[in-house]
């Protein structure tokens, strides 16, 4: 009777995949589209939002080299429609040099310009991406390994909390995600068949997966290594020797590259094509000085300076400006926090612990099973006997041939996982979103095989199995609904706890302002003595306690820890984050606070967790330059899951 009732589910499955799939995207979708409107500008998208519309506007791109201008291209596209006001007589395009942050204070909040709707139409197109990229998972997925399993690698994708964080912002992640993936296919693809055709298909793809973000280099060894054994292990045709088959390969591969170099070459010169050559150059010598003592520095001025020279080759040396940026930044490191310390040199365990407590409980339990089970198989082929050095090549020739694409694209996941364990710069578990799609399909593929191994019997019970665990996944995803970005699972307590581990964009990128606002108004309407014809005259007020009923109020006081505080009129507010304090909190109502602003002022304070952290464990501050103090009191509330607030009484 199981078997039986297994067998018509998986015939629904199949029957009705493409009603499946549109549900899922529909929650999918919904989901991103809420959260897009939601949740404040992050750090980040200050930078990025002027930056694209600079490109497109102004065909410039002396702001935000450090990343390359695709993913911004395609963000910037919806804001063309706007008619919006951009100063570039402003000392931010005239004078400073990659005056990225204050050409987005400027597009955002001091032109006249609506920065909601700005915010909210840049990351459309980052949704739509992210789509895309659900949709190909499930594409390439149902090709390797049938439809069910297709559907199981888009629910793992599509409810994964950290893909839903960072789906809506405008940022290079999810890019590089989609286009690593898209090239990854067509690279595979060439490999199983160098015709023309996908040797063409191949560099256009590779040249957009490198015009995503600049660690797409790192896929490039891969790429290489692939390129350069699978001719030794493939089969033999029309009496060609290996030699003929390797060199063909290799110069296929040298076109496909030579294509995506064109592609670059492109797309930097419409993004940059009236940026004048001084100004090039006057980014080159800060960036890279030829005064500087490291050898390295002088050798990339004098190399991006002779790009520069010439017309034809100056997009070239933009592009290899925004590579070189990386690499700097890499090196240097970055400040961030974890584990009670706050350090600008790496954390060695900071990735692999990051990923175990941001990845829910039971994507880990499918991620260990498939481990074990790919470790037995591994094992169980191996001759442990006498003739354990004697593996044929032929056995090697066919393990090579016939799973190109699973030792591939688990070589790229080992690679590019331990050069982000190793690299310097930790600031979030969204730098491995180029392994996640890796991750989906890999997994659902290897359940897969595990329940073809399997007697009908055996098989029809861990299918059940997997299916909780898979329904589990999709519960934990909409049960944190709308903190996703800062999702953390149990082990550590959960979304609210999880900034005592980690913070940067793991739990605080400024996602929160919004609510801010709506708390600070709630608060007001629920605990103090003002009236319903009072707030009718407030503009803040009726924002939203318009709508704020007494049962609204009865679960609103439910998540405060003391209701004997005053009403707020002034709150200090130390915020990290890319929205205007002002704007939201109001002018008259804010009080800008910093972690070294002495003397404490009684009254109601809003910090960011990711200041309050930094701030606590820096070995560099003392008692009196730190937020020490605040663990002398216990926050009244927290707003969404990056800032506390707290109420400092009269002493």
């Amino acid at each position: 009777m199981e078997s039986k009732t297994i067998t018509k589910t998986e015939s629904f499955l199949k029957k009705k995949y493409r009603w499946i799939i549109a549900l899922i995207m529909a929650i999918f979708i919904s989901i991103s589209l809420l959260n897009a409107n939601n949740d404040s500008a992050t750090f980040d998208e200050v930078a990025h939002i002027p930056a694209g519309y600079s490109y497109l506007t102004q065909n410039d791109m002396r702001l935000n080299p450090e990343h390359p201008p695709l993913i911004k291209d395609i963000s910037a596209f919806p804001l063309l429609f706007l008619n919006l006001n951009f100063d570039t007589v402003q000392k931010f395009w005239t004078e400073d040099i990659n005056g990225q942050w204050d050409a987005g204070r400027s597009l955002l909040y001091q032109s006249g310009n609506d920065p909601d709707k700005i915010i909210f139409w840049s990351r459309v197109p980052i949704v739509i991406i992210s789509v895309l990229l659900g949709l190909f998972i499930f594409r390439w997925t149902k090709r390797t390994a049938g439809i069910i399993t297709g559907l199981a690698a888009l629910t793992f994708y599509c409810f994964n909390p950290n893909i839903l964080g960072h789906n809506h912002y405008v940022t290079t992640d999810i890019g590089i995600a989609a286009f690593l993936t898209f090239s990854f296919y067509y690279f595979l693809k060439f490999i199983r068949k160098p015709s023309w055709k996908n040797v063409f298909v191949g560099g256009i793809f590779l040249g957009l997966f490198h015009l995503a973000k600049f660690s797409s280099i790192i896929a490039l060894p891969i790429y290489g290594l692939i390129l350069l054994t699978y001719p030794l292990f493939c089969k033999i045709e029309n009496r060609n020797s290996r030699f003929e088959i390797f060199f063909r390969y290799l110069g296929k591969g040298l076109v496909a590259f030579s294509i995506s170099i064109i592609i670059i070459w492109v797309v930097y010169a419409f993004n940059m094509y009236k940026m004048p050559q001084e100004e090039i150059s006057r980014s080159i010598n800060y960036y890279f000085s030829t005064q500087d003592s490291n050898t390295k520095s002088v050798l990339t001025n004098q190399t991006l300076m002779w790009l520069n020279e010439n017309t034809i080759t100056r997009p070239l040396s933009m592009y290899g400006l925004g590579v070189s940026m990386v690499f700097k930044r890499v090196a240097g490191g970055n400040g961030a926090y974890f584990l009670g310390e706050v350090s600008s040199t790496a954390f060695g365990a900071y990735f692999p612990t990051v990923f175990l407590i941001k990845e829910t409980i039971p994507f880990l339990f499918l991620i260990l099973f498939t481990l074990f089970f790919t470790l037995y198989q591994v094992m169980e082929r191996i001759p442990w006997n006498k003739n354990f050095w004697k593996i044929s090549w032929n056995r090697i020739s066919h393990f090579m041939r016939t799973s190109l694409f699973q030792y591939s694209i688990f070589g790229f996941i080992i690679l590019y996982s331990y050069l982000s364990i190793t690299g310097n710069l930790n600031i979030g578990l969204r730098h491995l979103f180029p392994i996640f799609p890796f991750m989906f399909i890999l997994i659902a593929k290897k359940l897969s095989d595990f329940i073809k191994s399997r007697s009908s019997k055996s098989a029809a019970t861990f299918k059940i199995i997997f299916l909780i665990v898979t329904l589990w996944i999709v519960a934990e995803s909409l049960i944190n609904y709308p903190y996703y970005m800062s999702y953390f699972n149990q082990s550590v307590g959960g979304s609210k706890n999880g900034y005592n581990y980690v913070t940067d964009s793991n739990a605080d990128w400024g996602q929160d302002m919004k609510r801010l606002r709506t708390w600070i108004n709630n608060y007001n309407k629920c605990f103090s003595d003002i009236s319903d014809k009072e707030c009718t005259k407030n503009s803040d007020c009726t924002k939203s306690a318009s709508l704020f009923n007494h049962n609204n109020c009865s679960q609103f006081r439910n998540t405060i820890n003391t209701t004997n505080n005053p009403r707020i009129n002034k709150i200090r507010v130390d915020y990290f984050g890319g929205s205007d304090i002002f704007r939201y909190i109001g002018k008259d109502r804010a009080i800008l606070w910093w972690d070294s602003k002495r003397p404490i002022e009684p009254g109601w304070y809003a910090i960011s967790v990711n200041f309050r952290q930094g701030s606590i464990y820096s070995k560099e501050k003392t008692e009196d330059d730190s937020y020490r103090w605040l663990l002398d009191y216990e926050p009244v509330a927290q707003v969404g899951t990056s800032i506390l607030i707290y109420y400092v009484p009269e002493k």
